[in-house]
């Protein structure tokens, strides 16, 4: 099976958080998978790292470093994701204007992996790719 990463669950993973579910880290550590990490992720944890080293003192090269390190597999954002990305929300369901999320959500969508969360408010984007750990 093909994932792609939350960018919380990458970082977990990566620097061994305790945060990381037992679930997440099965799917992860199972050769069978195929681990994928999106070129979003490492744009939002770099903006994230230049607006405060305090708050993620992990920059977006780190980031992909570690993954490249860890023998993930790079995911680039093409226009068929960007296109992808017009994702509708279920009815009465919360408000999410995450578009970083919307991205990786698009891509697994468009490349037929899973896209692995922590966030249980993408249920609410009611794609069958979105599975929440």
């Amino acid at each position: 099976m093909k994932y792609v990463l939350d960018s919380h669950i990458l970082i977990w993973a990566l620097f061994a958080d305790e945060k990381l579910l037992r679930q997440a880290c099965a799917i992860i550590n199972n050769r069978k998978n195929e681990i994928y990490y999106s070129a979003a992720s490492v744009w939002k944890i770099g903006i994230k790292h230049s607006k405060s080293q305090k708050k993620m003192p992990i920059s977006g090269g780190l980031l992909a470093e570690s993954c490249d390190m860890a023998d993930m597999l790079s995911l680039p954002i093409t226009k068929e994701h960007a296109l992808a990305a017009g994702l509708r929300r279920g009815e009465n369901t919360p408000p999410h204007k995450a578009p970083f999320d919307k991205i990786l959500i698009a891509q697994a969508k468009s490349e037929g992996m899973v896209f692995l969360t922590y966030d249980h408010l993408l249920e609410g984007y009611e794609e069958d790719c979105v599975r929440t750990v």
